[in-house]
């Protein structure tokens, strides 16, 4: 696998994209995402991440305009305006601010960071980490440890669940009222801590596994119960708040669960969706999902203004060490390709001088070594200036003309470009083919 590459990445997210558009960008699932994209021409890496807030999706390749038409299948569904597509510059940044919180629907929490861990495990499993996106992601999770260590972005922070619990507490009084959280993984265990912290007086934990429910129950002071989704018709009734938060593909809370509801407030904070959408037209129940959560987190928001420019600061910082270790990276690839080059060059032609120098008399090893050293000066000299011009030109950004360099001087060929049979068109090298410079003319350059 190339140890460079330019990276293409497309978000579906909240600041965007509505729930229902985000679910349709990411329902294949991280591991389905990634494997579909390998196989696509061009894609040499391949990366998804897919939470409630967001469905990404990232693919290494060696020429842009791969990277483009893979990932034109991502979210054929979803409407122009709700999908931004990031060149590698982009994905590297928007990675950092997704892990550091700063893309979160509220900002600086948690979650995200265990999120994205798993989503890199799900995606390497699927055979599409490799170099490039190993370091990209890397990074990011870096910066994102940093911006929790180095600010106070998270200090006091909410998850969904808690933002759901504050919205609840606007529409309704929830003294001494009844709780159900249906779901016992992170964000079902978040809300109930949350609810634990509100003036309720009973919470219910409902989930497909009872002992998971249970656990989470036994994590609150409130009294707790623990109970199966099949009692959900029996419990959700008498309920004055349902926070859904399940993994579930099909929505878990439907019309029977609320028949003979009075007044209640569900607030849907799963992807997908875990309450039927056409709830929301049932009497007696007021129905919400994460876009209605805007309003809470824009509060955190302002309120981390000055930490999310410490955040910002973090990010540029690194951003610039990762796109200076690419560049070097890129160049050094192209050099060692033209020296790949050269140097089969020069091996053919000192064996045809030898040959023709054995053929007009013994030749000495001290005069063979003559040979092969002014052979490694020619090679040194005539390289040297163009290998500064690469380094040169990865500095500026200049990716055609290292481009068009590691084309010419395709480890593989066997002439240099302009000499009999060479052609200027060729594959771009791979570091696996390549030899490094002599080191003889690597100190003369560093010097």
């Amino acid at each position: 696998m190339k140890e460079t590459g330019a990276i293409t990445g497309v978000s579906v997210a909240h600041s965007r994209a509505t729930v229902d558009e985000i679910e349709a960008a990411g329902g294949d699932g991280v591991r389905a995402t990634v494997s579909d994209l390998l196989a696509r021409d061009g894609v040499e890496e391949a990366f998804a991440l897919q939470t409630c807030n967001r469905s990404e999706a990232y693919v290494v390749t060696d020429r842009t305009v791969d990277g483009s038409v893979a990932l034109e299948s991502f979210a054929p569904e979803v409407r122009g305006g709700a999908v931004r597509r990031l060149d590698h510059e982009e994905s590297l940044e928007h990675l950092m601010r997704v892990a550091s919180g700063l893309e979160s629907l509220v900002l600086g929490e948690d979650q995200i960071i265990g999120q994205l861990r798993e989503a890199y495990e799900e995606s390497k499993s699927a055979g599409g980490i490799g170099p490039v996106l190993k370091d990209g992601v890397t990074k990011a999770l870096h910066v994102g440890e940093r911006a929790r260590n180095e600010t106070s972005i998270n200090e006091g922070v909410v998850s969904l669940g808690s933002a759901a619990v504050r919205l609840a507490a606007d529409e309704i009084d929830l003294t001494d009222g009844s709780a159900v959280v249906v779901g016992a993984g992170e964000m079902g265990t978040l809300a109930a801590r949350s609810l634990d912290d509100a003036a309720v007086s009973e919470i219910v934990v409902a989930n497909r596994t009872v002992p998971n429910a249970a656990f989470v129950a036994g994590e609150v002071d409130t009294p707790a119960e623990a109970v199966s989704l099949a009692d959900l018709a029996t419990v959700v009734p008498d309920a004055d708040l349902v926070i859904a938060a399940t993994g579930s593909p099909d929505p878990v809370i439907r019309s029977e669960h609320v028949t003979g509801a009075d007044r209640l407030v569900c607030i849907d904070i799963a992807q997908p969706r875990d309450v039927d959408p056409a709830l929301a037209d049932h009497d007696g129940v007021t129905l919400y999902d994460i876009d209605a959560l805007e309003d809470v987190t824009r509060r955190t928001r302002e309120s981390r203004e000055a930490e999310a420019r410490e955040v910002e600061a973090i990010i540029d910082e690194e951003l610039d060490r990762i796109l200076e270790a690419y560049k070097r990276k890129r160049a050094d690839d192209a050099i060692s390709a033209m020296y790949a080059g050269a140097d089969r060059v020069k091996a053919r032609e000192v064996d045809r001088a030898v040959s023709k120098l054995e053929a007009q008399g013994d030749l000495t090893d001290e005069q063979r070594e003559t040979v092969e050293d002014l052979a490694d000066a020619l090679v040194g000299q005539l390289l040297a200036a163009p290998t500064r011009s690469l380094r040169d030109a990865a500095g500026e950004d200049d990716w055609e003309t290292i481009r068009t360099a590691l084309q010419l001087f395709d480890p593989e060929s066997d002439m240099l470009p302009g000499g009999p049979g060479s052609s200027e068109s060729g594959r771009d090298a791979a570091p696996g083919d390549i030899e490094a410079p002599p080191d003889s003319v690597t100190e003369e350059l560093d010097d």
